[in-house]
């Protein structure tokens, strides 16, 4: 982890998936908001830049360019957290892994694998190793749903989303009556690398901006 400012905003918003897209855009709304923003993605020159636009606008971030899908990772960021901070107020959780689109039995086996791990393993480790920090300050943790299950030619994105969303509505049930709170989002259509992936010729001119949509959701929070 590379710190970036000062310690001790009051809240704490842990952002995974946070170098591009809707995770950025929700990571300097949060700063905005008066959260001290924990980023963490892979790439160091996206989380840079992010950090540069955070500060400039007069917020605080700390930089953590890790890779949410290695277990060792994910455990020295949780043991950070807790030892600098006690405890954690949000968290969202945008890292997603977008596969190439592909009829049923033309999936490859290493985007169906990397669907998987990054889609549903990585958020039930997470889930595991964030609940207890999110309880002590009756945090809330957010995720965003994308129904693609059942669509053609979405098998491995769509399925493994569809996955992760029953996983994260299983916990929302599970903790209404101890916390923390579990918020599912569905984002409307924004110009992001995931969706140009999926729609590559699409006017992203008649999309939702990023900061839009994070500043929507934001309100509702």
């Amino acid at each position: 982890m590379s710190e970036h400012d000062q310690a001790g905003a009051p809240r704490l918003a842990l952002v995974t998936g946070a170098s591009r897209g809707l995770g950025a855009a929700m990571a300097e709304g949060l700063a905005a908001r008066g959260y001290h923003v924990l980023a963490v993605a892979r790439t160091v020159g996206a989380l840079e830049e992010l950090d540069d636009r955070i500060r400039a606008a007069g917020g605080q971030a700390t930089l953590a360019p890790m890779d949410v899908t290695e277990p060792a990772a994910m455990q020295q960021m949780v043991e950070a957290i807790r030892g600098r901070w006690g405890g954690l107020d949000l968290w969202v959780h945008s890292a997603v892994h977008a596969a190439p689109m592909a009829p049923a039995p033309h999936i490859e086996a290493r985007d169906w694998s990397k669907s998987v791990l990054l889609n549903i393993e990585v958020t039930r480790g997470l889930i595991a190793l964030l609940e207890p920090l999110l309880r002590v300050r009756a945090g809330t943790a957010m995720f965003f749903d994308d129904p693609r299950g059942g669509q053609k030619f979405f098998g491995a994105y769509g399925a493994t989303k569809a996955a992760q969303i029953a996983l994260v509505q299983s916990w929302r049930t599970e903790t209404v009556q101890t916390g923390p709170r579990v918020v599912i989002e569905a984002p409307a259509p924004m110009p992001t690398a995931v969706r140009a992936r999926f729609y590559p010729g699409e006017d992203r001119a008649a999309l939702t901006p990023c900061r839009v949509e994070a500043e929507r959701i934001l309100d509702s929070l």
